[in-house]
């Protein structure tokens, strides 16, 4: 393995210059730096590979710092994933509070994912050249608190409706910007490292979100949502004061930044970029190079069958799922007699959505934090697997909440099945969301494209930022399709005399 090395630590300095202009807080004593060319575990059971050219090659330090420097970095993107989505999940969990009886509820899910769809587009596909990371983030924190104050603050309709939108603009902003920040960090075992945890914090959003709400709701919309509004402060915060800087996990001698992995590791694949034109060919280093309209093309077409097909997929039927069948599957109360550990969970027939969502929520966020686990990754080979289960998932669900596969009085039965296929459902779409960031995040590039480190570093952050966009597609298309698919199932159980949709 070997090291490309800028000509000088000042271009090293500059390529960084968003990112090391932060507090050097987290900078670390190269006389407490310990070689890591064994390939020892650092935190949090990352291995890292055995090279003399690795990073941290001929560097010492004791191994308490190491473990220091990654939990840092481990724990400053769980926060980022966390709080950056915890808003969608707050405003998801109150939307009965916010809109009149009379309003239909999706309005709030097209308000909450439309615009993060508009940044996702426009962020990465449209803007070019280096990303300001520190003007990005900066800047999600006060949209996101602004439009939580225009939620909370005001009571009409449209300007809760904009405040929802600023947020999820700004939300979907911030999931590009975060995991295009993963791509920094070199080698690519610090980057996966990244991804992971940033996965992590993304599903125990779900869950902290949920709770959050649950307990902030009896104080009223107001002082609730006002309160959540804070929450976005978190981000620059953490940026600034806990992430460490990309440079602490370089080897100042050679100042390296990308480094080339084993041209024989079946599982890292290099992007086909043969046919680049001469742009992406060229050996300056100046940073005024950037990526043209067609050169992303070329770096998408070997995506898009790979990567985005498979994560559009699995959000399509994941969504689907959770806001058009989800809500029909109710069945009556279990009494203490027959169901007794079941009776004392549901207590009336709108219990059983909320306990679908929990089960969902849970195995989500178990199943995002695999890499961060220690778990290894899925083969590439094996990433559509989890869009075809959930596909099966979906039609198992549908046929059970139009015809209902057992009869009548076996709910319970019902229940049951129904909680193992929603677990499932819940293990697919986390294990398919950190796995594909995480596989186009280990991607090596092509040699041609290597030799230019700025574009090498641009196209690493377009090709991760850009996945951001096929599950956006996935969960405004399922958004679409979830009203109708409700409204139909709830009728074709009142045609069978299972009239319990009918009354919520």
């Amino acid at each position: 393995m070997h090291a490309i090395s800028s000509t000088s630590a000042g271009e090293d300095a500059l390529q960084l210059q968003d990112l090391t202009t932060r507090t050097t807080s987290t900078d670390l004593d190269t006389s407490n730096l310990e070689s890591l060319r064994t390939g020892q575990t650092m935190a949090l059971d990352i291995e890292l590979p055995d090279s003399e050219g690795y990073p941290f090659g001929g560097i010492s330090s004791s191994k308490q710092g190491e473990r220091r420097l990654l939990f840092k970095l481990g724990l400053s993107f769980f926060l980022f994933g966390l709080i950056n989505n915890v808003l969608y999940v707050i405003i998801l969990s109150a939307a009965l509070d916010l809109v009149p009886p009379s309003t239909p509820k999706g309005i709030i899910a097209f308000c909450n994912i439309s615009p993060g769809l508009i940044a996702n587009v426009g962020w990465s596909y449209i803007l070019k050249g280096r990303i300001k990371y520190t003007r990005r983030i900066v800047g999600c924190s006060l949209l996101s608190f602004i439009g939580m104050l225009a939620v909370a603050l005001h009571e009409s309709l449209l300007s809760r409706l904009l405040g929802i939108c600023l947020a999820s603009f700004s939300s979907g902003l911030g999931s590009v910007t975060f995991v295009q920040l993963s791509t920094t960090y070199s080698p690519t075992a610090i980057g996966g490292h990244s991804i992971g945890y940033w996965s992590s914090g993304t599903g125990a959003a779900g869950l902290f979100g949920a709770f959050l709400w649950w307990e902030l709701r009896g104080l009223g919309v107001e002082t609730g949502i006002g309160i959540s509004s804070v929450l976005p402060f978190v981000l620059p915060l953490t940026y600034f004061f806990l992430l460490p800087r990309p440079a602490a996990f370089l080897d100042p001698t050679t100042s390296a930044v990308y480094s080339a992995l084993p041209s024989d590791d079946p599982d890292i694949p290099t992007a086909d970029l043969s046919q680049m034109p001469p742009l992406l060919r060229h050996d300056s280093k100046s940073e005024s190079a950037f990526l043209t309209a067609a050169d992303k093309l070329r770096l998408l077409q070997p995506m898009l069958l790979e990567y985005m097909l498979p994560l559009f997929c699995v959000y399509l039927y994941e969504y689907t799922i959770n806001q058009g069948i989800a809500p029909t599957l109710l069945y009556p109360v279990p009494s203490p007699e027959r169901y007794g550990f079941l009776s004392k969970i549901i207590h009336s027939v709108r219990d059983y959505y909320p306990l679908w969502q929990l089960v969902y929520q849970i195995t989500v966020f178990i199943s995002r934090s695999t890499i961060s686990l220690g778990i290894p990754p899925i083969p590439i080979r094996l990433l559509p697997l989890p869009a075809i289960v959930q596909l099966a998932i979906l039609i198992t669900l549908t046929y059970e909440s139009a015809f209902g596969i057992f009869s009548g009085d076996h709910e319970g039965r019902s229940i049951a099945l129904i909680f193992i296929l929603v677990s499932i459902e819940g293990v697919c779409g986390g294990l398919a969301y950190v796995n594909v960031f995480y596989r186009i995040n280990q991607e090596r590039p092509d040699p041609l494209i290597a030799k230019n480190e700025e574009l090498a570093k641009q196209a690493r952050e377009f090709k991760i930022g850009s996945l951001a966009f096929s599950d956006g597609c996935g969960i405004l298309l399922a958004s679409l399709l979830a009203m109708p698919t409700e409204i139909e199932l709830c009728k074709l159980q009142m045609a069978r005399g299972k009239l319990l949709c009918k009354g919520l």
